[in-house]
């Protein structure tokens, strides 16, 4: 079973759905690990999904985290961010899981009128850090920040979900702190600013998410022409910021998404093709194979 909505996650994971939570503006909740597993009525893998919801989690035991793009393999201890963007699933490795997470809605922080947008905060953006091997001293302090949600959770205070939203910025800014020093604090060069802008408008375009849904950029000329740039300079800025060029950069993100969508979705694959913006299945069969020695059939499967 897929979970995507936060109802789905209830019915999956506890059997109880939270009075009146269709009719929030925001919604947070924070869990026991240990506790949640023990109610799980299926599965202890988390399903390999695009959810509604963030996620942050602190785990502690073994564990593989699967990305379209990377795995990750979590010996300990480890405080992982999970996006509505970046589907993603976790495998215990060991029986005895123990540690918190909390999901929230973005609608949840923006009550707090702080102007905090959670996809331009660089933990949250694509390609950045999802996952951090963390210390039993980071355990400790990120543990009594968990603690300090789920006491105030069940408290009867006023404004206990202002305090809420200021432990889950806590947690966010925790884990900025792990990420690499170019990750939180990129050039402004002109160059940096053209390679950043390619990026967002690249990212626009995903997920796909209905069958009539289509990327109306495809090639380096489109996004050269959009960026009111020349597409050899986009070529050569790309090249000296990223080390690749713009025609690898689309073809891997297409790429990604083709992954996705094949794992994930029960769509026919000429649909799928049609969405990343092949004419013919044949041309998008060709361009897969090449890009991962798979067909998109076998690689189905």
């Amino acid at each position: 079973m897929e979970i995507k909505t936060l109802n789905e996650f209830y019915e999956q994971t506890t059997s109880l759905i939270p009075e009146g939570i269709n009719k929030e503006i925001g919604h947070f909740n924070v869990f026991k690990i240990d506790e949640l597993m023990s109610r799980l009525k299926k599965t202890t893998v988390m399903p390999y999904n695009r959810r509604e919801y963030y996620k942050i989690s602190m785990i502690r035991g073994r564990n593989k985290a699967e990305y379209a793009d990377k795995v990750i393999d979590i010996e300990k201890n480890a405080l992982l961010f999970g996006t509505p963007k970046i589907p993603y699933h976790y495998i215990p490795l060991d029986e005895d899981q123990l540690g918190y997470f909390c999901i929230f809605t973005a609608d949840f922080l923006t009550q707090a009128k702080s102007g905090v947008v959670l996809d331009d905060m660089p933990i949250f953006r694509p390609g950045g850090y999802p996952v951090f091997q963390i210390s039993d001293e980071d355990v400790e302090d990120i543990t009594h920040i968990f603690k300090k949600m789920y006491k105030e959770l069940s408290s009867d205070y006023a404004y206990k979900y202002d305090l809420l939203r200021n432990y889950v910025l806590e947690l966010i800014h925790y884990g900025q702190k792990l990420q690499p020093a170019t990750a939180l604090y990129p050039s402004h060069t002109a160059s940096a600013r053209v390679s950043s802008l390619f990026i967002e408008l690249l990212e626009r375009q995903f997920p796909i998410e209905s069958q009539h849904q289509r990327l109306s950029l495809r090639t380096a000329k489109d996004y050269a022409g959009r960026l009111s740039v020349h597409v050899n300079h986009l070529n050569k800025v790309l090249k000296e910021n990223t080390g690749q060029t713009t025609t690898d950069i689309i073809s891997n993100r297409i790429i990604m998404e083709a992954k996705i969508l094949l794992k994930q979705t029960n769509w026919n694959i000429s649909e799928i093709a049609y969405c990343l913006g092949f004419e013919q299945l044949a041309h998008f069969s060709n361009f897969f194979r090449k890009q991962t020695t798979f067909s998109p059939a076998t690689f189905r499967i």
